[in-house]
């Protein structure tokens, strides 16, 4: 999951779609778990999604400007 959000840039919610999978699950295995077997790719995968949380307040206030644009 961790080689996924680094190679698509993706979100925990995107990662857990792609697997099928609970967000809770792929934020606690690349965060926690995958720091005790792979700590340089745990470290690239935490930079992703540190990068789409500072950004996902940008995102969710383009997706309700794309939600109210429709109903005009």
């Amino acid at each position: 999951m961790a080689e996924y959000i680094v190679a698509n840039k993706t979100t925990v919610r995107q990662t857990a779609k792609a697997f099928g999978i609970s967000k809770s699950t792929v934020h606690k295995d690349v965060t926690d778990r995958l720091m005790g077997i792979n700590p340089s790719l745990a470290q690239e995968a935490r930079k992703v999604l540190d990068v789409n949380k500072s950004e996902r307040h940008i995102r969710g206030g383009m997706a309700t400007k794309e939600k109210y644009s429709h109903k005009n």
